[in-house]
């Protein structure tokens, strides 16, 4: 069905960032109309999240062109489920750097560019066009850097230069897989290519062209071994600008991988191999990196890496199990993950320090928000009934049905070193005596020195994930069934491409 209102969710963003241009310099604006602004595209997600999923896929062809010739927008449920994600996180860290970011970086531009990676993300979500989510990804990353870069701090500027570099990397390749793909395949609408692709005859071509995506997807995804520069990159932004690079940069590269390798590149032989060879060593390289570290966001960078295994263990299962797991993991990753980055940053400006030797006595100095914590982390580790649990049910169910033997192994030993690096976070910030150790240079008053409305800005996003997350545990069975749906679709993309193309087409 086609619908001009998919496009929406990129506009209004865009609309947003614009209109806050004209309060350049006014921060206490700037503040209200990102919150208001996010609140405003949180309820149209809300909105077109229902009506996809309870009326099916709505397209659109750009001025009128029609597929495969014209650039299409399409929104199916793993689309909507994505924006819809994207809308909470945008939320809940507009709200929190509107009491974290300083006014210097605000007045540089923060919050415009804050809406403008938004804006991208949706893009990359909702394009049926595979040099668009090229394009989308690009717009990406000038908004990631700006972000990264902003307050020009020697350790900000060092790891950028890692992130840009990498992710042009990434770029170069995923551009020449598309030149590749348009040589071979006559077209770049992804629907138009599920089926032409699956016509080629000369399928070595078709695995190398699928292998330069895997690795343009992959270093933005940072499975192993293309990992490297997140963890040198993720720690020196300030905490919003890490809740949303962890909580959704890495999420859209993985969605990429789904997207492309269900629609276009079904798994051989050769690929699944590969593909599982990948998903259990990002599972252990990122657990083994994290069980190292003595700064926690460096930690939790690790884990970003060693959790984006769990869903690439999904996708080289390939069963309606394995890819129901990969996306609930997917739902349950964005938000648990912005989460711990929130929680991160109120740590830091209680105790002015990342450090865990310099960290301790939270749960004694702020008991109420220790146990809102601490439901953050046991979700993230997965301790039943919370939303990392469920997933990785699936995802052994699906290890099993397979005789995945190695993948149960990675997917145990991940799980359990999980639980290891959480027990000794909370061990070190949590339970241990406050060391009292004077820290230098704060960037911030203490957080008893805030007035209680920017206590109460820094805490509401906290408490808001926190409720969603629960809900997304809690209520497992309705993110089960939104998990099997998206599942089912990607194993079955006849209605994907009968709604974009008006053609039905035979499913591999």
């Amino acid at each position: 069905m086609t619908d001009i209102s998919i496009v929406l969710p990129v506009l209004l963003p865009l609309m947003i960032a614009i209109f806050l241009l004209f309060f350049w310099g006014k921060v206490q604006s700037q503040k209200w109309i990102s919150i208001l602004g996010s609140l405003a595209v949180l309820g149209y997600s809300i909105w077109l999240f229902a009506k996809v999923y309870s009326g099916g896929l709505l397209t659109m062809q750009a001025g009128n062109w029609e597929a495969p010739f014209g650039i299409t927008l399409v929104a199916d449920v793993f689309s909507v489920t994505m924006i819809l994600l994207t809308s909470i996180a945008g939320l809940a860290v507009s709200i929190f750097s509107a009491a974290s970011i300083s006014s210097s970086r605000i007045r540089f531009g923060y919050f415009p560019i804050l809406h403008l990676l938004l804006m991208g993300l949706n893009g990359a979500f909702l394009t049926g066009d595979i040099f668009n989510l090229y394009v989308w990804f690009e717009i990406i990353i000038i908004a990631s850097f700006v972000l990264m870069t902003l307050g020009s701090e020697k350790s900000q500027l060092e790891s950028a230069v890692n992130y840009v570099v990498m992710n042009l990397l990434a770029s170069v390749i995923f551009l020449t897989a598309i030149a590749i793909l348009y040589g071979i395949a006559g077209t770049l609408n992804m629907a138009d290519l599920s089926i032409k692709v699956a016509e080629i005859e000369n399928r070595g071509l078709v695995n190398v062209t699928a292998l330069l995506f895997f690795v343009g997807f992959g270093i933005k995804s940072a499975v192993f071994p293309l990992y490297f520069w997140l963890p040198s990159s993720y720690h020196t932004p300030p905490s919003a600008v890490a809740a949303i690079f962890g909580g959704l940069l890495t999420k859209v590269g993985v969605y990429a991988l789904l997207r492309v390798f269900t629609l276009i590149f079904i798994p051989d032989s050769f690929l699944s191999t590969l593909l599982l060879a990948v998903a259990a060593l990002t599972l252990i390289t990122g657990a083994f990196g994290a069980l190292i570290q003595s700064n926690v966001r460096k930690m939790i960078s690790y884990l970003i890496v060693c959790h984006i295994g769990f869903m690439m263990a999904g996708l080289a299962m390939y069963t309606d199990t394995a890819l129901t797991g990969a996306a609930f993991y997917l739902i349950h990753d964005v938000i648990v993950k912005t989460n711990v980055f929130i929680l991160l940053g109120i740590v830091f400006i209680m105790y002015g320090s990342f450090k865990l030797p310099e960290l301790g006595g939270l749960y004694a100095d702020y008991p109420k928000l220790a146990i809102v914590m601490a439901l953050v982390l046991f979700s993230l580790v997965g301790i039943p009934p919370l939303s990392g649990f469920w997933p990785k049910l699936f995802l052994f169910e699906a290890a099993f049905d397979t005789e995945s033997y190695i993948m149960i192994g990675a997917l145990i030993f991940a799980s359990f070193i999980t639980l290891v690096v959480i027990a000794k976070l909370w061990s070190q910030i949590f339970w241990k005596a406050n060391p009292k150790i004077v820290v230098v240079n704060r960037q911030l008053p203490s957080f008893m020195e805030l007035s209680w409305s920017k206590r109460a800005l820094l805490i509401t996003p906290l408490l808001l994930l926190t409720a969603v997350s629960l809900y997304i545990g809690l209520g497992a069975e309705n993110i089960v069934k939104l998990s099997s749906q998206i599942a089912n679709d990607l194993m079955d993309p006849s209605a994907y491409i009968e709604a974009v193309l008006g053609t039905k087409s035979q499913t591999p």
